[in-house]
């Protein structure tokens, strides 16, 4: 078992190497890992059912202790991501698939990577779960709503299939690790460590998948949906540190507010756009769950050596609750 504890741990700590070194076989030798292109919703089934065995329903209750925080940190998640991706669809004249892709990026919740970057930024951690938490029970709405609304233009979308999607993919698993996590938490405490690495090789080949099954169209567009990507993601950074700092936010939540905006749940973007639109659609989420795990632990190291002028030295910590 400590093994297999320090496997996860030196997964985890570098996660972004081996998602970059999958992607780049894939895109090489994409019979690698087309096997995995069918098998995306499940992989994803199983990273969010880690993410509910992690959680226990007093959990919960943070965000009705810090509603104020919560709701800006929300809002900024599902204005600002979905913001800019439709501007950056629309100013790149982004193929109809690719603009669904990006704008399916931006109108996700938060990912559960932001947390721990959160941390290792010394920012506020029980706001950035908070905000995590609050999108991804949002999502069932209020993601194909925006998509909807904002890609609609590009490609024909079902509101009540993608609905159910999310439900299936996301909620469900979810909802079963917490009940799992509240009968047998002490069975579950044994293990905890352990999840991480079935997270990321959950992730890594999902990357994989989408990848190989869409090597030639990277290929040919790879550096633009690069481009975009990489914008969204550190666009998405720098408003939502501006956006809570001009709120009068301390820093310690500017930081995670700023974090949990720029780092969206792509996982689940592949997946639907797997679903819905295709697999060229899918070719935003995957290159942004490389990039924002490179960026996410730049940021983290800027922001905790940068940015340590908080009056509350243990924000990071989370015990400025309201």
């Amino acid at each position: 078992m400590k093994s297999l504890e320090k496997l996860s741990a030196f997964i985890s700590k570098y996660m972004a190497v081996f998602v970059i070194l999958v992607a780049a076989i894939a895109l090489i030798q994409p019979w690698t890992f087309k096997w995995a292109a069918p098998k995306i919703t499940i992989l994803l089934g199983i990273v969010m059912f880690g993410m509910g065995m992690t959680l226990r329903l007093r959990d919960f209750k943070l965000v009705f202790q810090r509603p104020k925080d919560v709701f800006i940190g929300a809002l900024a998640q599902f204005t600002i991501m979905p913001a800019l991706a439709w501007l950056l669809a629309k100013g790149f004249g982004l193929p109809p698939e690719l603009a669904a892709g990006v704008i399916l990026v931006g109108t996700c919740p938060g990912g559960t990577s932001s947390n721990v970057m959160t941390y290792l930024a010394r920012g506020d951690v029980a706001l950035s779960v908070s905000m995590t938490m609050t999108t991804t029970v949002l999502a069932p709405i209020v993601t194909p709503l925006l998509t909807w609304w904002l890609a609609g233009e590009w490609v024909e979308i079902s509101l009540a299939a993608m609905m159910m999607s999310i439900v299936q993919v996301v909620i469900l698993p979810i909802v079963l690790g917490i009940v799992i996590n509240s009968f047998f938490e002490e069975t579950v405490q044994k293990i905890v460590k352990l999840l991480p690495l079935v997270s990321v090789v959950a992730i890594v080949l999902i990357v994989g998948g989408v990848v190989a099954v869409s090597a030639q169209r990277i290929l040919e567009t790879g550096l633009l949906i690069m481009l975009v990507v990489m914008l969204h993601n550190l666009l998405g950074y720098s408003i939502g540190f501006l956006i809570a700092k001009a709120l009068h936010m301390n820093v310690a939540k500017a930081k995670a507010i700023s974090i949990e905006v720029g780092m969206q749940n792509s996982g689940l973007a592949t997946s639907l756009a797997m679903l819905h639109f295709g697999a060229a659609a899918a070719i935003p989420g995957a290159i942004f769950s490389v990039w924002h795990n490179i960026s996410g632990s730049l940021a983290a190291n800027y922001l905790s050596s940068r940015m340590n002028k908080d009056p509350e030295p243990a924000a990071y910590q989370a015990a400025d609750a309201e």
